[in-house]
């Protein structure tokens, strides 16, 4: 089994922006992903759906950032 490359940002900033600001991109803006970011915030989070998808996404630890990095750490020291 390949080891998955882990990515920097914190998957907690993450999660917690998609949960109150995930409307409007700010989840995916922060860990890189500036176009659909940019889609996100004309669409309102592809209408909330693609916001819900995201929350889980990141919730089970599958989210990437830009660099196709994985979000595992939850950034709590």
């Amino acid at each position: 089994m390949a080891e998955v490359e882990v990515s920097k940002k914190s998957r907690l900033a993450a999660l917690l922006l998609c949960w109150f600001l995930g409307e409007f991109g700010i989840h995916r803006f922060y860990v890189g992903k500036i176009g659909t970011g940019i889609l996100w915030l004309f669409t309102f989070g592809l209408l909330g759906i693609g916001m819900i998808i995201d929350f889980i996404v990141i919730a089970i630890g599958d989210f990437k950032d830009k660099d196709g990095k994985v979000l595992r750490d939850w950034g709590i020291k």
